[in-house]
Order: C-alpha cells, then structure tokens, then sequence
C-alpha cells in the first residue's frame, strides 16, 4: 500500500510555470507528478488562471513571487485595490512614494470608500500591503525621483554590466513604450471677427488609439506597431481580416494597453518575430526587452520565453524619464512622419482640408502609421540608446548624416495646402506635439480608482456595439478580384502620367489572384 502523498505548497512562480505548460500542451496528469501534487490541484490552477497572472503581473518582484504562497487578500479588499492603482500610477510617472505618503493616501481611499470602523495605517499594515503585492520597496525618505541623474548613471553601468555578462549583441537588446494618437487630428482654420487664425489639434477621445512601437538597439528590428483600438472589428475594417493588417491591431473598451493585451503581445508576437530575426542573423535567441513601469507591463517573472532566453528588464522609475529610448525621438520621429504623410496624401488626392478629414478612416489610418514607422531610419533608433550603450557601433548601412523629416518639410507641405498656407512655426510645432505626453495607459482620477476599487465600471455603448455586430462579412471571391484588377490595369494603360513601377505592382498582383484561382479550381 503506497503512503500518503505529502502535502507540497506551490509559490505564486510554480504556478505561472504550470500555466505555461498547460497553454503549451502539457496534461494535468503529467504535470501533478512533476510538482507532487494531484490533479485537482493542476485543474484549479487553469480555472484560476486569469486570476494569478493578474496578481504576478501586477506585482513588483520576481524573487517574492518566487517565495510567495498565497494571494491572501486583505481584510480591506477595496482599500487594498485602491491602493495598489494608485502606486502603480505614481510609479510609473516617477513620483517619489514614501511610507508616510503611502500612509496618508490609505486613510484618505478608507474614508473616501466608505468603510466602516477606524483605520490605522500603520508601518504593519505597510508591511504587509507590500508582501501582498510584493513591493520590494517603499522609500523610507521623500526622496525626489523624477530626473536622477546619479541613478541615471548607476543604472547605465549596472546595465552594460549585465549586457556583458550575459554576453547580449546590441542587436539582442530592445526596447518598447506605448503613446497615445489623436489618428484624425488634422489641422483646421477658424475665422475671428477681425481677420483670421490658424488653429490646430482638434482632438477627441473617439479617435485616439494607443500605439506602442518596438525596436532593437541596432535600428534593423523594428516589429510591427502594436495597434489598441476601441472596437473589435472597426466599420472601415469591413471584410478585412486583422491579421492581415499592416500593424498588430488589438482591442480594448477605452483604447488602452493593459496587462493582458501586453502579455499576449509578449507572448505571441515579440517571442517569435524575434527569434526569427535573430536567427536570420545567426545570433544566439536570447534577448532582452527593456521597459518602463507602466501599470500595463506585467512583472518580469511573466514577460520570459518558455526557455527563459528572452524577457523583461524593467528602468527604474527615477531614470525612464531621461533615457528610455523610444523617448529619445523615436516615437516623436514616427509620428512626425505620420502627420506629413496624411497631408502630402491630400495633396496627392487633391481634396480640399474638409472633405479629406472626413473621409479619413482609422483602415486609413492604420495603413499610413505603419508607413511612418517604416521611415523611421535604423540611425534614428539607434542614436537614441546613445545614453544608455555609448559605445554601440555605427554600422555598415546607417548613414549619420541623413536627416528625418523635419519641421521645414511639414512647412513646405502646409503651403501647398488650400487655406493653410501661411501657418506659423509655433502652430505647426503645436500640432506635431498634440498627443506627444499621453500616455499608454489610462490614468485615474481618485474618484475614478474609487469607482473601479469598488467594482463600478463604465458600461459599453451598446449603440457602438451594434453597429459592429450589423457589418456585414462580404467575401470576396477569386474571380471577382480577378475582374476588378484586369479593369484597373485597363484604366492604368490608358492614364499617360503613371509610371511603370505602379504598372508591374498591379501586373504581379494579378498574377498572384490568377495563380490562386487555379488552385482554388483545382482543388474542387
């Protein structure tokens, strides 16, 4: 007779490796024996999957979660998710978050939720508020944390440090941060009483998206832009299937990356495009990605390859400000392009201002964002980690002396536009920097991290929702695709101002759509 299996308590890390096993294949049976534990145990953890991501994502360090046993809550749950919102916030924007400052904002969420009884926040219940959430460290100080430029300093080393030691190519090394864009932010005239003025940066809230750009070191890895938008399948998207869109398009009710678009992206998306780009140059797949500490980047311990070659490392929140690389002109570059290719484009159409806006769809956009993001020179990326890798080499291929589109260029374009002709420097600058500080992320007001402590979150629009669920899936067959592109070439051979190139594009298109329709017909 066998004896009693011994009870074995997993940490918070041995789940998230069970996790992972289970979403690659492994069976529960097989992966009870592996941990010492039974079944039950392996099926509660997939039923709580959702739940323990969230927890690690959310938490600070790699090495608690690999101590930890439990997700206790505490006896003040509303409190404790008031708070956890709130420091990850100030995290992320660099503030300094001390005890007593910590201390302070508890009492002020306890009586601002209306909670029963008396509060003491007390350096015990700090303590624990940490473990819970493993924080590795509250400043004991109000220490000023924004723009350091010793830990500036002692990161870079630190960093460089670790670079040799785990003998990472700058080609290994990346980097990727998330802004928000105002996709339909044209510029538009106003007219005064007396004369007349050029305002710029019409902004709404339903045409912003959250983009997050992606890069290696070098400048020659550049992944495709990760897109969020609000709905699912957008009405301009139509039959288009996403996965053949120009960017990684994602979905969200207010147009935010979160924790579980970012792991997903990490996961499905990162891992595999770069150990394809590292394997086409015959270097190791091993990588880095180095990110800010953003309430939407989950924990170390979760951003890691199944083989543990590619993860997170995380800036620490007094240094990101000053030398995270995308920072460092990369997303202002691509979104400068951005901008001066929607108006060359109007140009090209030859629409008035007006009509061209309202025309502009977010397919539109998404197409003329990635195009942006293309011109964005391997130079330009890679003198943004200057602070960081001073050393990196300037490669064979990377031409220091080739500029970006500069604000002249914009100019120039501008006075080809009907009615914007004479637009000012400062108004132009203006509407390039129009989304230039927001955020990736959706950042609370106390009021709104009270509503969603205590479980009040924004219904949908079922109008919006509708609207989606009624766009009809048109398929298109192989031989109307045919047809429509012999009556385009038509129309092309008979235009005297189209250039060859154009012409072959459409030729090889064509032979593509025929190849296809005679497999199509061979196959029945």
């Amino acid at each position: 007779m066998s004896g009693k299996r011994k009870r074995v308590v997993l940490t918070i890390k041995d789940k998230l490796d069970i996790i992972k096993k289970l979403e690659d294949g492994g069976s529960s049976k097989q992966l009870a024996v592996i941990y010492g534990i039974g079944e039950t145990t392996v099926r509660d953890i997939r039923k709580n999957k959702e739940k323990i991501i969230t927890y690690a994502s959310s938490s600070d360090s790699t090495s608690l979660l690999a101590k930890r046993k439990s997700m206790k809550p505490s006896m003040y749950e509303e409190l404790d998710r008031a708070m956890l919102e709130w420091f990850n916030q100030q995290r992320a924007k660099g503030n300094p978050v001390s005890g007593p400052i910590c201390a302070k904002r508890a009492e002020f969420f306890f009586y601002a939720l209306g909670m029963d009884g008396d509060f003491n926040p007390s350096a015990g219940w700090l303590t624990r508020f940490k473990q819970r959430h493993s924080i590795r460290e509250i400043n004991i100080r109000n220490e000023r944390l924004h723009g350091d430029e010793t830990a500036v300093e002692d990161f870079c080393n630190n960093f460089r440090d670790f670079i040799e030691r785990e003998n990472l190519q700058p080609e290994q090394i990346y980097n990727a941060d998330e802004t928000g864009l105002f996709w339909k932010c044209l510029p538009s005239r106003t007219s005064v009483i007396k004369g007349k003025r050029t305002v710029f940066g019409h902004k709404s809230a339903e045409e912003r998206v959250t983009i997050m750009c992606c890069a290696n070191a070098t400048g020659l890895h550049k992944l495709k832009l990760c897109v969020v938008g609000k709905p699912k399948k957008p009405c301009s998207f139509k039959s288009a299937d996403t996965s053949n869109l120009p960017v990684s398009y994602f979905s969200q009710k207010g147009a935010w990356m979160d924790l579980s678009i970012f792991r997903q992206w990490f996961d499905k998306i990162f891992v595999p495009q770069v150990r394809e780009h590292l394997r086409s140059r015959g270097l190791q797949e091993k990588a880095v990605l180095l990110l800010n500490n953003s309430p939407t980047h989950p924990n170390e311990n979760v951003l890691r390859s199944d083989d543990g070659q590619i993860f997170a490392k995380y800036l620490p929140p007094n240094v990101a400000s000053l030398i995270q690389p995308s920072n460092q002109g990369v997303i202002a570059t691509m979104k400068t392009n951005y901008r001066a290719g929607l108006l060359q484009s109007n140009l090209e159409e030859g629409n008035d201002l007006k009509s061209f806006w309202k025309k502009l769809t977010l397919l539109d956009a998404l197409y003329e964002v990635a195009m942006a993001w293309n011109l964005v020179k391997p130079v330009t990326i890679s003198r943004a980690w200057k602070k960081i890798l001073p050393t990196i080499e300037e490669r064979e291929g990377l031409d220091f002396d080739e500029e970006d589109i500069s604000l002249a260029t914009v100019a120039t374009i501008l006075q080809h536009t009907k009615g914007l002709e004479n637009v000012t420097t400062e108004n132009i600058e203006k509407w390039l920097e129009v989304d230039s500080t927001e955020p990736g992320y959706e950042v609370l007001t106390d009021s709104e991290i009270i509503r969603r402590a205590q479980g009040q979150t924004e219904e949908s629009s079922e109008n919006e929702e509708e609207a989606i669920d009624l766009i009809p899936e048109k398929h298109i067959n192989h031989v109307a695709a045919l047809q429509w592109t012999e009556n385009l070439l038509d129309y092309l051979e008979q235009q005297s101002d189209i250039i060859l190139p154009d012409k072959l594009v459409i030729r090889k298109l064509r032979a593509t759509i025929r190849n296809k329709k005679k497999m199509s017909n061979s196959s029945q």
